[in-house]
This record gives C-alpha cells, structure tokens and sequence, in this order.
C-alpha cells in the first residue's frame, strides 16, 4: 500500500520539479496526458484519457482519492505519496501533488463521489492538476528553484560556486559575514582578490584537486585572516565539491564555509597544556623550570615571556611577605620572544628585575590575583626603574600592545609572576579565555618551581650536613704528604655514603682510611658519619689495624641488635659497611693494613710498577658474622705511592685502567683541578666519584708536591665515565707521600 504526507501545501511551500503534469476534470477523469506522462507509466495517450485516475493506481489508494479530495480541496491542494499500475504491471511509486482549480459552483461533494466511483452531478466543481514524479531515482522530495534559493540564500553556512578557472560565479549572504564584499562584486575573481589575509593559494589547491579527481574534500582546516577580523587569526572548516553538468563534464566547484575557530582555539589550549606537561619540570632546577614556562609559551600564546621569581625562591628559601609600598628584588628566572636575541627585554636572565612600587607586577605579587590589559598605553613607560644603558623605553618602542600578569602560586605561597606580550606579530588583544590559559599553564608550572625549590632547600641542607662530616682539611702531619678527592655517586642529591680520613697517630705514624656504607642520600651520610667518628675514637686508642676493625665490627653488630631494622636508626647502613684501614710508620718504613670487605689498595713503587695488595686478607664486612680480621704488613721502599680507594672508583672500570692512571700511561692529564664539585676543602681534590685514597710516596718532599695531586687527578679523569654507574657509592682516591 503507498504512503502519504499530508500537508498544507500553502503554508509549507512545498513544490515537484521536473514532474509530469495532468490534468483532471470534476470527477477524477484524465483529460489530459503528456509524453512525460507516458514515459512515467508506460501508457500512451489514447488508452488513459477519458479514464478515471483511480483506474491507474492501484486498489489501496485509489480508495483513498475521495476523502482526500474532500479534504484538501479548500486548503489549497495535497502533497504526498501514491503507488500506481504501470502498463507492463509493475507498481510505479509516485510523489504527486494535486492542486485544485477553482471553478464557479460548489459541488464539492459530488466531485468527490466521482473520485471514488464516477457519480456525476450537473453542478460546476473544481478541475485538478497534477503533478507527478518518479521516487525511484529520487532521494527523497525534490525542491522548486524558489525553496532551493531560499535555503543556500538564507543558510548561516557561507555557500560558494566557483568556475573552472576558480572564479567567483554565486556565492549566499552567509559568505559575506567573512569580508570581501557582497556577492556581486565577487563574480569573475579569484580567492586572492577578495581575501588577501588568506593562503589563498592552498586553498585553490583543493579546489584543483576537487576538479581533478572528482572526489570531494570535507572539513579541510584553514588558518589565517578574514577581512572581516584583520587582527584576529580565525580558523574555518571548508568542504569542496565538484559541480558536473548531464554529459559528466566539470562546471566547477561548489565549496562551504564554517567558522571553527573557538573550536580550533580549544584545540591549541590542550595542546599547549599538554606539551606544557611534557616539557616543563623536567628537571629541579627553579630557573631551568621557570625558562622551561617561558619557552612553552612562546609562541603558541605570546610573543615575549617574563618570568620573575623572588631571590629567596632561586636559593630554596621560603619566600617572606612583600608589601606593595616597597620595590620588589625580583630577579629575572627565564624569558623568551619570538624575535631573535629577545630585544623587549629591560634586564637579562639572572639579573635583577626591580618594578617600581604600586606597578601592576608589584600590585599582582602582592594581591596574588592576575592582572590583563587588552590595550597597553602605547607611550606608558616600562614598570623597571632601571633599563640596559640608562633608556626609558615606551611600549610603542617596544613593540608591545597586549599584556596578561600571573602570579606563580603553589601551595598557598607565591614565588614570582609571570608576564605575557603580545607585539607586532599578534595584534589580536588577550581575551579572558587567553588569560585562563595562562592561570593554567602558570599554575601547573608553579608547583614545578616549588618542587625545585624545595629539592634545592633540601639538598643545600643535606650538603651542609655532608660537608661537615668529611674532612674540611687533611691534618698536618710529617708521616706523609697526602692529596685526596671526593665525589658522590648520587650526582641528583650531592650525597654519598663513601668517606675517607687521615688520622695522626703517635710516633709520627698516621692511619689512612676509606669506607663506604649501602646508603646514599642523608641517611647514608649519617651512617658514614657514625663510622668515621668511631674509626677515629678507636684510632686514638693506638690499636693495630685488625683490632681497629674487629671493634668497629662488635660496635656495628652490638647497634643493630639493640636499634632492631628500625629505618631511622641509621643500622641498616652501617651494617655490611666496607673498610680499610692502613698505618704507616716512617721510621721503620713498614705499613700495616687491614680489610673489611674492602679491596687492598694499589702500590706504585718508585721505577713505575704498580700492583695491588694481593696478599691482604679481606675479612667480612662490617656487623656481619665471618672470619675474624687479618693486617697485612708490608715493607715498602721509599717513593712508594699507595692509592686507597672505593669501589665505585672501579664501576666501569677496571685494575689495569686505575694501574695506567696513577703511572700517567695513556690518560691524558687534567690541567689543574678547577671545576671540580664537592672539593670539601681537601686540596688535591678532581672531580672524581666517592673515593678515598692515599698514594703514599716515600721520598723528597719535593717531588711529592707535584706529583701526588697529578695522580689524582689523572684517576679522577680515568674515573669518570663510572661516575653515574649504578651500585655502590663512589669514593675518592687520595695521595701521600712519606719522607
């Protein structure tokens, strides 16, 4: 059964084009039939006219033609769908619209009977048009010229035809809310002529391609200026479509047009947000991480960046109060711009930036609140009282037009403010959606700084404690000329657990010690520092080497069982602690050593040979159940060199390369000892990591002046790529001389 579509065709303006037209008299007779009809139902004209329409449609709808009639014929005509029989019977399904022709009498009713069965009545009624289409090829209804113009004319879509040579030949109102005039000063020109803010260029590219191909492209993003917003960058969806005429050939390309420029806007604030998350805090350093916020924003939201931060920020403190009425020592962390060589800057990176009292940077430091200017005044100075060469710069010389202060706010405490320009490259002012993209950006930039500023007051301290743990100068002493160097391994801290000392004993003998405990950090550094202070008390009691150690063992071993694995305690460095412990007495030339856990040291003798204590037994580590302790004691030759050191030393490296090291073989010479981090005070330091080492040299004092520091220095060079090895901490090789 066919279906319909009641409507009022007066009201909804509804109309068939390229249909086949009847005609119909009162009581539903064809009175009159078209080729185009014949070709639509397959009937020639002498077998229809003369026949009622219900005879060409089948049963179902033909029983619905009178009440239809009835109904619609004072309201102007029917729209809707039938199915009627073709000649070779097949169901043919129609769009039809029937419209009445008002006659002189009002027989209505019998006209309608006639619809139905063919009653006639001797009064005048209305004669009917119809209008029929074929909906098999048909999408749906099609359109009259009048509703089509009416919709492409009317659509908020901007609506375009362009030739094949890409000239203008239509284009909607729509279109015009994009600039480049009204639609008939577009006929015969390019893109270029009307929109020169665009790239034109890529755009005609589409549209060759369109051509071309004959596939469309749909919501192709385009970036630029419209001359409707000369100073604002717009982003516009434009889909292409090529126009064939009947034969398949090109008649040129219809395109649209849609702003989606707040859609493209949200795009760009995530991807900034997200690429802030990715490059900033990579590291913690406060300036490092505030030039990483610069860096970010420039260009995708400003053209030139300031980040100031407090000077007590920069040194890990907390910062104090500021009050508006004083001039702020703020000093500059990172900037950037979009011009080579960031020429809008007043004052480079670390130095002070000192804003005049009551500025707005002042005013946002103080209140913590954010503070935006669509419009700078362009002859206004800059808020600094001091400028490069004594200038006063105005922001019209500056280039700058737009600005956005943000407050770096992090855990309630605010570390500085960041600025944002835009200059001549941006003319589009900042807007409350740019400023709530800076707050979020600042912000998440801001807990950075504070975890860097935190790290740097932690870590400050922790060296403090490191320092005052290590030896700030070897004692003088006559038993040898000593040179010594200390590096942690922990390079993200500063802290080792690795120590070495040097101890005057009595009879001109001295002890020469390295250790090393589990531990990095702080609690490593305390479990160091309760061993060396313990070395150093049973040092004082005169005992040989073994005895040294067995009650730094019993000490280690008694700590932990009364402290229990309590992490706190420090025991669960201590315990498994490695030692050695070397005296050397200049009278009788004879050294005494002995080892807990740890590696014997390297001796160079005075022709250039270098081995290493094999013989020394090397008892267990410190707290730990074994053998008990065994000393070694050798006779050495004056000029010997002993070299002490931890294992870290030997990371990645190996014996022979420390061997070639201390005799200068193959590895190139340090040229002094400047640069070189965690000195201590000790003078001979390199940079090397966690070493302690005493090449001890027997002869002129002299000699020892040169040559111990230049040992050291060459293992401190050899000792390097170990330097960030992981596993044990690292020590320091130390140098001396006997007389």
């Amino acid at each position: 059964m066919g279906t319909d579509r009641d409507s009022d065709v007066t009201r909804q303006r509804f109309d068939v084009a390229d249909a086949a037209p009847l005609l119909l008299d009162a009581w539903g007779t064809v009175t009159s039939w078209t080729r185009d009809a014949e070709r639509l139902l397959g009937y020639p004209a002498t077998e229809v006219l003369g026949r009622g329409i219900a005879e060409l449609l089948v049963p179902e709808d033909a029983a619905r033609l009178a009440p239809l009639a009835e109904t619609y014929r004072d309201k102007g005509g029917w729209c809707g769908v039938l199915t009627a029989r073709h000649r070779d019977g097949d169901r043919v399904r129609l769009m039809v619209r029937a419209v009445p022709m008002r006659g002189t009498g009002g027989a209505g009713a019998a006209a309608a009977a006639g619809f139905a069965g063919g009653v006639r009545d001797s009064g005048r009624s209305s004669h009917w048009i119809l209008l029929l289409s074929d909906m098999a090829d048909a999408p749906g209804w099609d359109m009259s010229r009048a509703v089509l113009e009416s919709m492409v004319v009317r659509s908020p879509v901007g609506i375009a035809i362009v030739d094949t040579d890409l000239r203008f030949v239509w284009s909607n109102t729509a279109l015009e809310s994009y600039g480049g005039g009204p639609a008939h000063e577009r006929i015969g020109r390019r893109l270029a002529d009307v929109q020169p803010g665009l790239d034109a260029d890529r755009i005609e590219a589409q549209m060759r391609k369109v051509l071309t191909t004959g596939e469309a492209v749909v919501d192709y993003e385009h970036v630029g200026r419209v001359r409707a917003a000369p100073h604002r960058e717009t982003a516009h969806a434009m889909s292409f479509t090529r126009l064939d005429d009947d034969q398949g050939n090109s008649l040129g390309v219809y395109y649209t047009v849609v702003d989606v420029t707040e859609r493209h806007r949200a795009r760009m604030r995530l991807a900034l947000l997200d690429r802030a998350g990715e490059q900033i805090g990579r590291t913690l350093d406060v300036a490092r991480t505030a030039q990483e916020l610069a860096d970010v924003a420039v260009p995708a939201l400003a053209d030139f960046v300031a980040v100031d931060l407090l000077e007590s920020v920069l040194k890990g403190a907390d910062p104090g109060p500021v009050r508006g009425a004083d001039a702020v020592p703020l000093r500059r962390a990172g900037q950037q711009s979009v011009n080579t060589g960031v020429p809008e800057a007043a004052v480079r990176v670390g130095a002070l930036a000192p804003y005049l009292p009551g500025t707005p940077p002042v005013r946002t430091l103080v209140d913590g609140t954010s503070w935006c200017r669509p419009r700078l005044d362009p002859l206004a100075r800059e808020w600094s009282d001091t400028l490069p060469g004594g200038r006063e710069a105005t922001f019209l010389d500056l280039g700058l037009h737009t600005v956005m202060i943000v407050p770096i706010r992090a855990r309630g405490i605010t570390l500085g403010i960041t600025t944002f320009f835009r200059g001549r490259r941006r003319q589009e002012p900042f807007d409350e959606i740019d400023l709530g993209l800076a707050e979020e950006l600042v912000a998440r930039a801001a807990v950075c700084v504070d975890n860097a500023r935190r790290y740097t007051r932690e870590r400050s301290a922790a060296l403090v404690l490191q320092r005052s743990l290590l030896p700030r100068r070897l004692p003088e002493q006559d038993a040898v000329d000593v040179a010594a160097c200390y590096r942690p391994a922990d390079e993200l801290t500063g802290l080792g657990g690795d120590w070495y000392d040097v101890i005057p004993l009595s009879g001109a003998r001295v002890a020469l010690v390295v250790g090393e405990v589990s531990g990095h950090g702080i609690n490593g550094a305390a479990a160091m520092g309760r061993l060396r202070t313990a070395v150093r008390t049973l040092a004082d009691l005169d005992l040989p080497p073994e005895e040294v150690l067995a009650h730094l063992a019993d000490m280690v071993a008694k700590s932990a069982r009364q402290e229990g694995a309590d992490p706190g305690a420090g025991t669960l460095h201590t315990v498994g602690a490695r030692c050695l412990y070397v005296v050397h007495d200049p009278v009788s030339g004879t050294c005494s050593m002995a080892a807990a856990g740890h590696a014997p040291p390297a001796l160079v003798t005075p022709d250039g040979a270098v081995s290493f204590a094999e013989d020394l037994p090397i008892g267990p580590p410190l707290g730990v159940d074994g053998a008990p302790f065994e000393s070694l004691t050798l006779d050495l030759p004056p000029g010997t060199l002993i070299a002490l050191h931890t294992d870290g030393l030997l990371a990645e490296a190996t014996p022979e390369m420390l061997c070639r090291a201390l005799v200068g073989s193959d590895v190139p010479e340090v040229p002094g000892q400047a640069g070189v981090p965690d000195q201590a005070g000790v003078p001979g330091q390199a940079g090397v990591p966690d070493h302690a080492g005493v090449p001890e040299q027997a002869g002129v004092p002299e000699q020892a002046g040169e040559v111990l520091p230049s040992a050291v220095a060459r293992v401190a060079a050899a000792a390097l790529p170990g330097a960030s090895a992981a596993g044990p901490s690292q020590g320091s090789p130390a140098a001396g001389s006997s007389p």
